[in-house]
């Protein structure tokens, strides 16, 4: 009889759908090496990136039409600067670009890199969403991290929760070897991982609106949709 009563009460209990496809949280690096005027330059790229029509095709051509996308500065705190959104349209992604654009910057000091990625994780478990995908998309300009919890340690408990890492690196003269960029390598090895992982590269500041497309689009895609090549790990 009981358990008659639990099989029924199973089937009384409402389970909970996926309702898009991709929960993506974009944590932008505000630490002490990115002064204002690149806060802007970084905003501007995703704001571009975000609503420019291939994207917008992506985003419409996956299994459930839609993106939730949340925008986070990151340095030794972490600040949303732009809500859990769902994206479907292209007026979504204008009202996502126009809400970015405004504030303040929102997060200062040095590097706290895996207490970046832990808050891209509690803002993935603690919405209102269930995407069939969950990505942290993490981008900076040096691999270096001065307090919180250690990177690997981090990464491991964020890919543990079913979350993938990938990584824009953002140019940077200081990882420069031999006329070579060498951050990607590094971001490769260190802050990406789980499914289809991936390190996107913007050669120069000029072609980072250029890159934070390229990678939405391939997060948006997802992994089936990825050019063998692009995988990092």
């Amino acid at each position: 009889m009981r358990l008659l009563f639990a099989l029924l009460m199973f089937c009384a209990t409402p389970l909970r759908a996926q309702d898009t496809d991709l929960e993506l949280v974009l944590l932008a690096d505000a630490s002490g090496s990115i002064t204002e005027a690149e806060i802007r330059f970084q905003r501007q790229g995703y704001a571009q990136a975000i609503t420019d029509p291939e994207v917008l095709t992506a985003i419409r051509t996956t299994a459930y039409g839609s993106i939730a996308v949340t925008y986070v500065e990151w340095a030794a705190n972490q600040q949303v600067v732009v809500p859990w959104t769902r994206i479907a349209t292209a007026e979504d992604a204008e009202a996502f670009a126009a809400a970015l654009l405004a504030p303040p910057r929102q997060a200062f000091g040095r590097n706290a890199i895996g207490a970046a990625l832990l808050r891209g994780r509690d803002l993935i478990e603690g919405n209102e969403i269930d995407g069939w995908r969950k990505v942290i998309d993490f981008s900076g300009d040096s691999p270096n991290s001065y307090s919180g919890p250690p990177v690997a340690a981090a990464r491991d408990e964020v890919v543990a929760a079913g979350i993938t890492i990938n990584a824009l690196a953002i140019p940077s003269e200081r990882y420069v070897r031999n006329g070579r960029n060498t951050l990607p390598d590094i971001y490769r090895d260190r802050i990406i991982g789980g499914f289809g992982a991936f390190v996107e590269a913007a050669e120069t500041r000029d072609d980072f609106a250029e890159a934070v497309k390229r990678k939405l689009i391939l997060e948006i895609a997802g992994p089936a949709g990825r050019p063998r090549d692009v995988a990092g790990r």
